[in-house]
Formats: C-alpha cells, structure tokens, sequence
C-alpha cells in the first residue's frame, strides 16, 4: 500500500509530501523540546507546539520519504545552541515548526501540528520523562518512557536498514532569528 499525505504550513506556503507509514509517533519531553517549544510557539502567529504536559509531539519519518514540494526557500533553521545536535525546521512565513532532525539521523521528527486535529496521529508512548521535575503526574494512557527504550532505536535501525543505511540531506538556508 502506498500511503502519501500532504502536509503544510499553516499558511499554505510551504508543502511536504510523506510517503509510507511512520517509523513512530512520540510525545517528546526532553529539556530541549520543551525550551525550543515554548520560545517557537511565541514567535508572531506561531501555533503551539506543547500540550498541556509540555510535550511535543512529533511523528517520525525516514528521510528518504519526505519531499519539500514548495516553500523551500522559506524554511529557516533554528538551534539552541550553534553547538545543538538538533536543528529544528521553521517556516518562515507563517513561523511554523515543520520538523525536527538529528545530526545525523536518517529520520525527519515531523511535528504533529502539521495533521489537522481529526487526522493527526495518536502518539504511541511518551519519550525523555526522566526530564520532567516529577514524571508520576503524567497520565498512564500510553507508556511514560524514562529515556528512548531498546524498542525505539530498534525501530530507527530498521528503518535506516531499509534505507540502505543512506542518509539523505535537506538543505536549508539561513537560521531563524529568535
């Protein structure tokens, strides 16, 4: 089965194409998740990206499925740090967070308000709760992982053997201003 969604921002500029199921779908409450969240979400006409537990929910695909169709030109990166492993990819126009990626990673971390609300992807489990100054508040619906479990890498690592252990770049030019 050939599965393709089309995804945008949500000023209709930039456009992504997905091909294929996901790898997973997270809630991310790891420290840098939740401090990229709340400065992105303040940007002008910004949507928030964080629940009411401050996680982030991101849908995870590999790379090599994932298309920027129109738009590019307006994404920006935007790094904690300039030394972050992790850049996360803005669209300039409407300041809306598209993905997140891993130096390195062979998997784009989508995040999920890209899906309308009535199409978005539940979330699987939670990841990176260690983090949180007391994890038992979280609700027990799905499982609260502490880290990124064996299950997790174990999908990453099928997923990036089934890519040929490729790892297709996304060029994006200039950094967001926050």
């Amino acid at each position: 089965m050939n599965m393709q969604q089309k995804l945008s921002c949500q000023c209709g500029q930039v456009n992504v194409e997905v091909e294929g199921p996901n790898i997973a779908v997270t809630e991310c409450l790891c420290d840098s998740c939740r401090k990229a969240g709340a400065i992105l979400s303040k940007l002008p006409g910004a949507p928030s990206i964080l629940d009411s537990k401050e996680a982030t929910l991101f849908v995870m695909h590999r790379k090599d499925r994932v298309r920027v169709v129109s738009g590019s030109e307006s994404l920006k990166a935007y790094r904690l740090s300039p030394d972050a492993k992790t850049r996360r990819i803005v669209a300039s126009c409407c300041n809306m967070p598209m993905m997140l990626e891993f130096q390195g990673g062979h998997w784009f971390s989508l995040y999920g308000q890209l899906w309308a609300e009535d199409q978005r992807p539940a979330p699987e489990f939670r990841t990176m709760t260690d983090d949180l100054e007391d994890p038992n508040l979280l609700p027990d619906d799905i499982p609260n992982l502490k880290q990124h479990s064996l299950a997790f890498y174990r999908r990453l690592f099928g997923a990036w053997v089934k890519m040929g252990f490729r790892n297709p770049k996304l060029v994006v030019e200039g950094e967001l201003n926050v």
